[in-house]
């Protein structure tokens, strides 16, 4: 079976759910007293990754790498040097090779959904302490650059770093993992845009973003219970 239009695979609750995201941070920029086009553009093309990526789908991991680059440059101007690193050399990286992850291990012969996997508890003690590397290799480097905000930074380093690795180990749990970064860069740009309006919108992006993620760990776990049944009664995806 060949790749077919990804939005056509959309249903009508995910339909709903990318719109209500759209809408959310559309009406956020453009009720704020500045326009920065960048603010708004990297929040539309990082919603919308996230719906594909909720049901499974490789084009949510190409438009992740789009986003990241946009991130990266927004985190830059406001001195958030954490996040401008961490997306720039972690995750557009790691979502580039998701992309070839995911192509490699298609669920049967449907291209628009990949194969789910389950992590043995050796797999999850690695994780585990890898990000804790990670994590404080971060902190340090962060610490030398002034980072705005250190141990909020350090935070985000840690649970996108982990979101990212399970995203890429096609695990339903990166849905949680990135509803736990959600959070903290909820908090990160609910402080900037504070002092600064236009970065509201990035507000808005990752109360999006959590709505998504939810969404994609219990649709994922759904994907996951599918594929097993199927595979289970001999009867694969066509």
């Amino acid at each position: 079976m060949k790749y077919q239009n990804p939005f056509r695979t959309l249903t009508p609750r995910e339909y709903v759910i990318w719109i209500v995201s759209l809408v959310a941070v559309s009406v956020s920029f453009f009720l704020g007293s500045e326009h920065d086009l960048l603010t708004l553009l990297a929040p539309l093309v990082g919603v919308t990754a996230l719906i594909f990526i909720a049901k499974g789908d490789v084009l949510g991991q190409a438009l992740t790498v789009i986003f990241a680059l946009l991130y990266a440059v927004v985190s830059y101007r406001l001195q958030y040097y954490g996040e401008m690193i961490t997306y720039l050399f972690m995750s557009a990286p790691v979502a580039f090779v998701s992309v070839i992850s995911w192509l490699r291990h298609p669920y049967g012969e449907n291209k628009n959904e990949v194969a789910v996997a389950k992590l043995s508890a050796k797999a999850w003690i690695f994780l585990c302490l890898l990000t804790a590397a990670v994590t404080a290799v971060f902190y340090f480097l962060l610490d030398a650059l002034n980072t705005a905000r250190l141990l909020v930074s350090t935070l985000s380093v840690a649970t996108s770093f982990f979101a990212a690795s399970l995203t890429f180990l096609r695990s339903p749990f990166y849905g949680l993992g990135y509803a736990a970064n959600d959070v903290v860069l909820i908090v990160l740009w609910t402080v900037a845009s504070i002092k600064e309006p236009q970065y509201l919108p990035m507000v808005l992006c990752f109360a999006a973003f959590l709505l998504n993620d939810v969404y994609g760990f219990f649709n994922w776990r759904y994907l996951q219970k599918r594929q097993k049944e199927a595979k289970d009664s001999g009867i694969e995806q066509k």
